[in-house]
């Protein structure tokens, strides 16, 4: 199977684009990043996400969600929260996040 971004989905719907660099300290950081995505994808309204990271060391995760009440849940989940200030803490030396609505959305897959 090969790598395909995250299929169009039916607008509207919400996108939240995290663009972050990361510090050396990895110390928990993959355990909380499996977590993390175990406890989102519990959110009904949770579509699915995206992320790269260049060889410059910059992130982006974009994660994509019904709508704007789902992304309410996750920003106020405790356990997410906490991982929240456990990246200000340790993990990230910048973070930038953007939150839009999505109106318009299509995709393309070569077939063959």
């Amino acid at each position: 199977m090969s790598i395909q971004p995250v299929q169009a989905f039916e607008p509207p719907y919400v996108m939240a684009v995290f663009s972050n660099v990361r510090t050396p300290d990895e110390s928990g950081y993959p355990e909380t990043n499996t977590r993390m995505n175990e406890l989102v994808a519990q959110n009904p309204g949770f579509l699915g996400y995206e992320s790269a990271r260049s060889p410059g060391g910059l992130g982006i995760t974009v994660a994509y969600f019904r709508d704007h009440d789902s992304l309410a849940v996750w920003r106020e989940d405790l356990e997410h929260r906490a991982a929240m200030e456990q990246g200000r803490a340790h993990w990230y030396d910048s973070y930038t996040l953007h939150v839009a609505t999505v109106d318009r959305s299509h995709g393309f897959v070569r077939n063959g």
